[in-house]
């Protein structure tokens, strides 16, 4: 039997990268999917090829009004709501930080934040009365450790974890778990777009930054959106029904710190620097 035969659920960010592959992911696995995105054209597109009891809402998750409706919809559409996934976001390179306009700060944290808040916020009002419920957030190895991601973006991120921490201690009790999941080198269109390219245009530029990704952790490959829908599909599912508070990394080892070939080759050139293991000169 599919892992998630039954079950529905909203996925926010759900057109393309992370989003789209979990999607596929749930969907393939029996849940029946509320799309919510504001990439209309490729979010329609993607529920139309995957057909029957899967719906496209157009949502902007800084916009408490759009994230209620979609919430709103797939509890009535469904029957039920028994997972939200918290993805939708962006990236993009910040300026030194006394050079940030603060309605760029704002940007980050009306997305990366609130709407992360919103989605929690809404999904307890239907998950609570039910007394089950599984929130996936999607946070950032950036989230957890500096140098990973722009002061904005990052502070974004280790916002919510914390969020998500204490959204489980609230919500635990009532049957309704909470988890993050920080992503570490995933080759996604996001990285494009950071630069202001249309999606097709980021799709061709996920593949060129795709070899510069594979060398950066222990696991020698660029991650992919598979990698995390398979981390969302475990915490949507039954088999990690006593799994609540929990920030799951999926990052290939690159927080661990330094691959072991590159270190190394590091050890090597400082030895060389020093004059280690040379023969002496005559």
């Amino acid at each position: 039997m599919a892992r998630l035969t039954g079950k529905a659920a909203v996925i926010t960010g759900g057109a393309s990268g992370i989003g789209e592959a979990t999607v596929r992911l749930f969907v393939a696995e029996g849940a029946r999917v509320l799309i919510a995105d504001i990439l209309d054209q490729e979010a329609a597109a993607l529920a139309k090829e995957l057909g029957e009891g899967v719906l496209f809402q157009h949502t902007d998750v800084s916009r408490e009004a759009d994230v209620k409706a979609a919430i709103d919809r797939a509890a009535a559409e469904f029957g039920r709501l028994d997972c939200t996934f918290n993805n939708a976001g962006f990236g993009r390179p910040a300026p030194p930080i006394e050079d940030i306009p603060i309605e760029e700060f704002e940007s980050h944290m009306a997305v990366l934040l609130r709407g992360v808040f919103l989605g929690i916020k809404h999904s307890a009002r239907v998950m609570r009365p039910q007394g089950s419920g599984s929130i996936i957030n999607t946070a950032s190895i950036a989230g957890l450790h500096t140098g990973y991601g722009s002061i904005l973006y990052s502070t974004a991120k280790a916002g919510v974890i914390h969020m998500s921490r204490c959204a489980a201690v609230e919500l635990g009790e009532s049957g309704v778990r909470v988890n993050s999941i920080c992503p570490g080198g995933i080759v996604t269109p996001i990285f494009g777009k950071a630069f202001g390219m249309l999606h097709a245009q980021a799709l061709n530029t996920a593949e060129a930054v795709r070899k510069e990704f594979q060398e950066l952790q222990p696991i020698r490959r660029a991650g992919a959106g598979a990698d995390i829908a398979h981390a969302a599909l475990w915490l949507a599912g039954d088999e990690s029904a006593f799994v609540n508070g929990h920030t799951l990394v999926v990052d290939g080892g690159v927080t661990c710190g330094l691959s072991y070939s590159a270190s190394m080759a590091l050890f090597g050139k400082l030895a060389a620097a020093m004059g280690i293991g040379q023969q002496p000169s005559k």
